[in-house]
């Protein structure tokens, strides 16, 4: 998986697969397990173990990988195991709430991390590795270099958090990543970038609405769409690889949705006609 340049997550994930079946068939190696004992195992982990659909799903292309790579055997991926996945509209913030979360932070590094998150759309991991030399304050854009898919990007440098982040720069003084973590010159953990995120959730009153650093990239994206921008313009800030991804955020814009008129109103506003009020003696 390093030959082939998988992302360290995706070679973390499948090795914890194949050690976890492994471990489930404790009397054989992972290479002779079969199709009905790893549809067995994806069973166990769906009804004992009340797993969901991502990761059964992950635990298939893991078996998959291994099986078709390194064991060199046929395999067919059992999606019938797995249910197809929900459509559900992803959480998101008012603008109101964004200026509450960002009024609340309690130092000046953790403003930073609201304001780049919100004003860039950038994913968790990807904003831990930005770079200083990166940042373009004469164009007004920040180059991402390997984001998810080992894609590069340009992302947005709001006026906004460029000043924040030359005063976040004077008082900790970072020296290659935007953001490091305690040891100096290497970029600060995923798990501690979020914990700054939640703290000032927390701070702001906002931890019961579930909210995290993906829910200001959805924030963004969907703003940016009641703005007015395009959404292949949306597309390529987010790094999306189709469309259809990004036209999620269009079931969430607000001023459509403001803009909707109930075809029963539109009915009498159209032809004048006043409301007949109902006898509630006689329902």
């Amino acid at each position: 998986m390093q030959v082939g340049d998988y992302a360290p997550s995706s070679i973390r994930n499948y090795v914890r697969e194949i050690r976890f079946i492994a471990e489930y068939y404790p009397e054989k190696s992972a290479s002779e397990v079969t199709t009905s004992e790893i549809e067995d195992y994806i069973l166990y982990l769906k009804n004992t173990l009340g797993s969901g659909r991502d990761k059964c799903r992950m635990t298939a292309h893991a078996l998959s990988f291994f099986f078709k790579h390194v064991a060199k055997k046929p395999y067919i991926l059992p999606s019938k195991l797995y249910p197809k996945k929900a459509f559900k509209l992803p959480n998101i913030m008012t603008e109101e709430e964004v200026k509450h979360l960002i009024a609340s932070c309690e130092n000046l590094k953790q403003r930073a991390f609201i304001e780049f998150f919100y004003s860039t759309g950038v994913r968790l991991e990807e904003c831990t590795k930005i770079l200083i030399k990166d940042i373009n304050s004469k164009e007004m854009y920040i180059q991402l270099r390997g984001g998810k898919g080992r894609k590069d990007r340009r992302l947005l440098l709001s006026s906004t958090c460029l000043q924040t982040l030359r005063e976040y720069w004077v008082i900790y003084k970072p020296k290659v990543y935007l953001f490091e973590g305690k040891t100096p010159e290497k970029y600060i953990h995923p798990r501690a970038a979020q914990w700054h995120l939640n703290r000032a959730f927390v701070t702001a009153g906002l931890k019961d609405k579930g909210y995290s650093a993906h829910t200001l990239r959805h924030s963004f994206a969907t703003h940016m769409l009641d703005a007015g921008t395009d959404l292949h313009t949306i597309k390529e800030l987010l790094g999306h690889s189709k469309i259809e991804t990004t036209m999620i955020y269009l079931h969430l814009q607000s001023k459509k949705r403001m803009g909707i008129v109930s075809p029963l109103d539109k009915l009498y506003n159209q032809n004048e006609l006043e409301r007949v009020p109902l006898d509630v003696k006689n329902i």
